[in-house]
């Protein structure tokens, strides 16, 4: 083998002495080069220097001009960083169609393991996600059920033509939007108090006040609704008393339609702050601890360090977490609406969700209860990519 000292001004590319025109497939020529930029080449076997702020370089050619198929250039004896090149021949080429097989099976045994665990999410995302979509079309069809989802009338728009045109849709899909709204802007609040819980240094009072946060959130919904009725009720409800005896009046705060979206939102703030606490005090969890130090040393006080330090460390989360939540913008759940719902309130407490079940469940109306979910599921998936992609653009983090 011969040394070979090659400078180049830009990324490196070395060849061994070995190589010559002429030479058979098979051949096979091996050099150590060292590779610089500007002076201070060395030579020499196994001398290497490194180009380019010190990132080595180590070339393989399959096949060069002059050299037959197979040959192989290697250069970087000394290397610094292990930076790697590969080029398939003079102008590049993909590998074969077996060769990638062959690399596909080897890390499929080698990582057989993850995929045999991610099987059964695969296998249930499938079956309740991605197969009941098989069903979608009855929205465009007058589903029977003696006829069968292929057997039934076409009918194309029609049901979404009728659902437009029902002269409670404007009031459905403002009490909607309002009720979601409304909902989505109280997140700060989980994101608040994940920070609080955070500067708490007493370890046995930070677990209790998780604790109790997070216990509303394991109550059924219909629980919850009647302690929210029993809270508010007109005869003896706790807020009603209060109010007496400040001198006020009682008012039956669940018949009254301006009072329920603060209902509906407030409620859940408290079943669901501590919950959604968690996965902002896992993030948090991850912040450098010398990164806060040295904020101290700085002469960074509390706030001070929430907000340079803690705060941009869990930037990400919150946005993805937001993003998500803006694909469920017209997802309002009916469970607590139709349980907090009755005929005084209706001008409020009527909602898309509510709609479709009254359709769907109770009067049997299938095809057009499927295709006002359909039309629901359509604004939902639009809203979630302008909200992905404006966020793409303005912070780089996104779902995809």
């Amino acid at each position: 083998m011969e040394g070979a000292a090659v400078g180049t001004m830009r990324g490196p590319n070395a060849a061994g002495a070995g190589a010559r025109a002429g030479m058979g497939a098979g051949t096979a020529a091996s050099a150590s080069a060292s590779v610089g930029t500007g002076a201070g080449l060395g030579a020499g076997a196994g001398a290497g220097i490194s180009a380019n702020e010190g990132i080595g370089a180590s070339a393989s050619a399959a096949t060069i001009v002059g050299l037959g198929a197979g040959a192989s250039v290697d250069a970087g004896a000394g290397i610094s960083a292990g930076s790697e090149a590969s080029a398939g021949a003079a102008v590049g080429a993909l590998p074969p169609r077996g060769a990638r097989g062959q690399r596909a099976r080897r890390i499929f045994r080698s990582n057989y393991q993850l995929y045999i665990l991610m099987l059964p999410a695969i296998v249930a995302t499938l079956i309740f996600a991605y197969g009941p979509m098989y069903g979608v079309q009855i929205a465009f069809k007058d589903f029977s059920s003696r006829l069968g989802i292929w057997g039934s009338k076409w009918v194309g728009l029609e049901h979404f033509v009728r659902f437009f045109k029902y002269p409670s849709f404007l009031q459905m899909l403002r009490n909607t939007l309002v009720i979601s709204l409304y909902d989505l802007a109280t997140f700060p609040l989980s994101i608040i108090l994940a920070l609080l819980l955070n500067e708490i240094r007493s370890t046995k009072f930070r677990k209790t006040v998780q604790m109790v946060s997070y216990a509303p959130h394991f109550l059924s919904t219909v629980v919850l609704c009647g302690i929210v009725t029993l809270f508010l009720g007109k005869g003896d409800g706790l807020l009603n008393n209060l109010l007496e005896m400040a001198g006020g009046a009682r008012v039956d705060f669940l018949i009254v339609p301006r009072y329920f979206a603060s209902i509906y939102v407030w409620s859940g703030v408290w079943q669901d702050i501590g919950w959604g606490s968690i996965i902002y005090i896992a993030a948090l969890s991850g912040v450098s601890p010398e990164l806060v130090e040295a904020a101290r040393m700085d002469g960074a006080g509390r706030l001070r360090v929430i907000w340079h330090v803690n705060l941009p460390a869990i930037l990400p989360t919150i946005i993805i977490l937001q993003i998500m939540a803006a694909g469920r913008i017209l997802s309002v759940g009916f469970e607590k609406i139709l349980l907090l719902q009755n005929d005084l309130n209706m001008p409020a407490s009527s909602v898309i969700s509510t709609y479709v079940y009254t359709l769907g469940v109770l009067r049997g109306q299938y095809s057009y209860s499927t295709a006002i979910g359909l039309f629901n599921n359509l604004i939902n998936v639009f809203v979630l990519t302008i909200v992905n992609k404006i966020s793409d653009k303005l912070s780089g983090v996104a779902l995809w």
